[in-house]
């Protein structure tokens, strides 16, 4: 089961990541979580204690020098990296975590190096790994067009009621079939009524709904974990037996 979860920023696409990583291994599996949005908090959400050190892959300069070559040289464009995910995955609450990592900083230098070894060792794990493996894209929909993506089984669209959530759900959907992607699933989010279902399906025609998440509002102001909360991780579940189905898995 690979799973890429995408969606608008401030969705909840990160909880809804950390809920099925979480659930899936609480279930059995082995789960391998990648947060692969250069604004990375999945590891917040799943609890990593602050004095763990999570060192972005794009940060470690002497790895990328290794598998890629030297900055300003030649580099190779399909670096060794079947080793990494055991070597530098961090596991919390059952599951093994990595951070891929963005810029180090604004209007720095052309990460083409970073960039060739993160797009291999991702296409690696989607392609190559027996684990369960749940993504945390990047927001919004640049990465359908580098189609980091395309080896998964499914990709879940975060949605709430808010109408650009819905249409940044209908350009992921052109974006995923250009590249051949074409198992895409709603979730929505912060459910609190009928409306904002009816709301959210006239918005997304042609895009299944997968599962149905219900408003917090201890979660939404940050008094909670969404891990932590009764009727997040239920309505979880409830998108994991569906999944699962569709995945084969």
């Amino acid at each position: 089961m690979k799973i890429a979860i995408s969606g608008k920023g401030g969705v909840g696409k990160t909880s809804v990541a950390a809920g099925l990583a979480t659930r899936l291994a609480r279930g059995g599996r082995s789960v391998l979580a990648i947060d692969a949005d250069p604004d990375a908090n999945l590891a917040h959400v799943l609890g990593v204690p602050p004095e763990v050190e999570m060192v972005p892959i794009a940060a470690m300069s002497e790895l990328i020098e290794e598998r890629v070559g030297p900055e300003g040289g030649m580099y190779r464009l399909n670096p060794l990296v079947d080793d990494l995910p055991g070597a530098l995955a961090v596991e919390v609450e059952g599951v093994r975590l990595m951070v891929m990592g963005g810029p180090p900083r604004g209007g720095s230098r052309c990460m083409c190096r970073e960039n060739s070894l993160l797009r291999t060792l991702l296409e690696h794990i989607l392609t190559g790994s027996e684990e369960a493996v749940v993504v945390d894209m990047e927001a919004g929909v640049e990465h359908l067009g580098r189609a980091t993506a395309r080896g998964v089984d499914a990709l879940l669209v975060v949605v709430d009621r808010n109408p650009l959530t819905s249409e940044t759900a209908r350009r992921i959907q052109r974006l995923a079939r250009d590249i051949g992607l074409d198992r895409l699933y709603l979730v929505l989010n912060r459910l609190r009524d009928a409306e904002d279902l009816d709301l959210v399906t006239r918005r997304t025609p042609g895009i299944p709904l997968l599962g149905q998440i219900p408003y917090v509002e201890e979660i939404e102001h940050g008094m909670r974990s969404p891990l932590q909360d009764g009727s997040f991780t239920a309505a979880i579940d409830e998108i994991i037996r569906p999944l699962c189905g569709v995945t084969g898995a």
